[in-house]
């Protein structure tokens, strides 16, 4: 049952006003039962309204600018726009429909100018520009000065330095990129819930395992085609199918449908929607200065320049190639001895690399995920928060949620004291966008000597229960579930004074180490002692079992490596065009992997028509990040390896210097608190296999 709905029995004047002021629940948290479609947009217009009116006090105060009534001043204005766009993208996300959709168009260009409207404030910034020229004579403490350097720098980018008439160019320019940017996320969510693989022979579910086989028919029952078999665009429902199904064709179908997402020259293309976004995010970075969009972003991140970010690139591409290819002979090796008349294919790989795990580990993943229980991982990441940072997890009952698969958590300290609020929403439905992520519907900061704790959640589209069989996860959906945990971690840990700096506001090159570090617990041997128990007879993983999987850790990287590696040169040859130019966006994507000799037999990990980090999320020019990220995971993650898995001094350390610290310092700078150095590259490389 949906608890948000289309309300009509509240009165016209009413209609937005739960979000005008703090919610009155307990921990603060959204009263989903009350909230409905039609509070969202007079929420939105009151709280541009009440932001603009702060804003403008702000700006046209007759006092000498201050740090507080200035820079705090600006730091805490906007709370009901915060409140209603946090819990408004939340749903968009996670529980979208029409009506959303609808008003997310409409709230666009507004939203949009609204942001202009403050970061082309002349008067605003004559202040701010007063007090950062003023800086050394302020008296601030290291986190003050970020948070001024940060809104300085921010008017800067935004284009308060440019002339009127550019200016008003710039604010039609950032209307339509943020309605592209939309409309992009839009179609691909409407391509993936619009195709259907119908199977109605039951000879071609052979090699299916029968979990995949029953969670095809329940997909089907609920589209009304009980007795047949439906798969889905969903990747719980894709991989699986290219990992085990003996029909080659429905394979070959099936990836297909997946990879030409926003390219099937249909209403949902998303080709025109690239060049455009492309295009004008050269206009927009020549206006302010850079030679390109690459350039513009990377001012702002640990990388600095795109020259760094190629050679990292291609420093592992160097080692990930030659593995690749090693790996797709071995792959043609089993074809041709099984008697296929055929050269391996991208949709292929899944399916043979399946049968090469286990001729080489003994090793499949049908095996091991009758011990990776959803609840008993999510339990599994709670221990291990539990013995890291004393953290304690009390599930609430009895709270509204916005879905009734939506469970919540009080987080508590060791001493019992509050934390926060994390919720999971852990499996795929057709408002809900594809991937995983971290979000929340508060931030924590400290207000008037309160320390507000923020309300954290964790979205993923994992392995569906079925009748016989509970959530069982593969490998990479527990990756996952560690992954975004670790993200949630840094929100909920997080501990600083001012909003705009705190928990993952920080570079989208050092925003992964808190996620990517997580996954290194994910497998470990004591840790999967703690939480991977057979569904059925609740006996702990043997440790056979965990031999295999260790011995397997580093199969496929290859693959692995050079699949990400492609679709992050792609983001970087997209963003680091000098001219506008009509794209060939086909025609581009394949000289860009021609270029680096991405083998035939692999596809990019996303194709620009799918690839929503770059084209509607906010990682344009960005994609690298987790790579670079990897660099300080794989490091940071060494005291643990010499120490011991759970060692306490390094957890508070870490805890300490960098996931309470969000973005109140330079990133390296806190890093280097926790290391004592600047990361090591080289445990990356050993991570993955390329190096001993």
């Amino acid at each position: 049952m949906m608890l948000i709905s289309c309300g009509t029995n509240k009165d016209s004047a009413e209609k937005g006003s739960i979000f005008y002021s703090e919610f009155e629940t307990p921990y603060g948290m959204p009263p989903f039962e009350k909230i409905t479609n039609e509070d969202f947009k007079p929420a939105f217009e009151k709280g541009i309204e009440q932001q603009s009116n702060e804003i403008d006090s702000i700006a046209n105060n007759s006092e000498a600018p201050t740090f507080e009534n200035t820079i705090v001043a600006l730091d805490n204005s906007g709370k009901i726009l915060s409140r209603v766009s946090r819990v408004f993208s939340g749903l968009k996300g996670a529980e979208n429909n029409d009506t959303l959709q609808a008003i997310a168009e409409e709230m666009s260009p507004l939203l949009s100018e609204h942001s202009d409207n403050i970061y082309l404030n002349d008067k605003l910034f004559e202040r701010i520009n007063a007090l950062h020229n003023d800086s050394a004579n302020l008296g601030l403490n290291t986190e003050q000065y970020r948070l001024l350097d940060m809104y300085y720098k921010n008017f800067v980018r935004s284009g308060i330095m440019l002339s009127d008439e550019q200016k008003d160019e710039l604010r039609e320019i950032n209307k339509e990129l943020s309605a592209l940017t939309l409309n992009f996320g839009n179609n691909l969510l409407k391509e993936t819930n619009s195709y259907e693989l119908v199977i109605d022979n039951e000879a071609d579910l052979a090699g299916l395992p029968q979990g995949v086989v029953s969670a095809a028919a329940v997909t089907a029952k609920d589209k009304d085609m009980e007795g047949k078999w439906v798969f889905t665009l969903h990747k719980p429902s894709w991989l699986p199918f290219l990992q085990y199904a003996d029909n080659r064709d429905l394979r070959e179908k099936l990836y297909k449908a997946m990879y030409n997402r926003g390219d099937n020259d249909n209403e949902f293309d998303n080709k025109k929607n690239i060049n455009k976004i492309v295009n004008l995010r050269i206009q927009k970075a020549n206006m302010l200065g850079y030679a390109t969009h690459a350039d513009f972003v990377m001012e702002e991140r640990m990388a600095k320049t795109p020259e760094n970010v190629y050679k990292l690139l291609n420093d592992v591409w160097e080692y990930a190639l030659p593995q690749t290819k090693k790996e797709a002979a071995e792959l043609q090796t089993i074809i041709d001895a099984e008697g296929g008349d055929f050269k391996l294919q991208s949709w292929d790989w899944w399916y043979y690399t399946e049968k090469l795990r286990e001729k080489k580990y003994a090793l499949n993943e049908a095996e091991l995920k009758p011990y990776f229980k959803m609840e008993n991982v999510r339990e599994g990441v709670f221990a291990t928060a539990n013995k890291l940072y004393g953290l304690n997890f009390t599930k609430l009952e009895s709270v509204p949620v916005y879905h009734p698969e939506v469970e919540a958590y009080e987080v508590t300290e060791a001493d019992g004291s509050h934390l926060a609020i994390f919720y999971t929403d852990y499996f795929p439905r057709s408002g809900k966008n594809a991937g995983a992520w971290m979000s929340s519907f508060r931030g924590q900061e400290i207000k008037d000597g309160e320390n507000i704790r923020p309300l954290i959640f964790n979205v993923g589209n994992f392995t569906r229960a079925t009748p016989e069989t509970p959530s069982l996860l593969t490998l990479d959906e527990v990756e996952t579930l560690f992954h975004e945990f670790g993200h949630a971690l840094h929100g909920m840990l997080s501990n600083v004074t001012y909003s705009g700096v705190s928990g993952t506001s920080v570079p989208r090159d050092f925003v992964e180490l808190p996620s990517q570090i997580m996954e290194h617990w994910a497998f470990h041997p004591e840790v999967l002692k703690l939480y991977a128990k057979h569904y059925e007879t609740g006996e702990i993983i043997p440790d056979s079992l965990i031999a295999k999987m260790e011995a397997a850790s580093k199969f496929n990287m290859g693959f692995i490596t050079t699949e990400f590696i492609g679709a992050a040169l792609l983001d970087m040859d997209y963003h680091t065009q000098t001219e506008e130019r009509e794209f060939d966006v086909r025609d581009f994507e394949k000289k860009s992997m021609e270029k680096i000799g991405l083998i035939s037999e692999i596809i990019p990990r996303y194709r620009s028509t799918y690839f929503s980090h770059i084209f509607s999320g906010g990682y344009s020019a960005g994609y690298y990040s987790y790579l670079w990220s990897e660099v300080l995971d794989s490091d940071a993650f060494q005291p643990f390896v010499e120490n011991g898995i759970f060692d306490t001094a390094s957890a508070q350390s870490f805890r300490k210097n960098v996931l309470s610290k969000g973005n109140s310092d330079d990133p390296m700078t806190l890093y280097k608190k926790y290391r004592g150095a600047e990361p090591n590259p080289v445990y990356l490389l050993k991570n993955r296999g390329f190096v001993n």
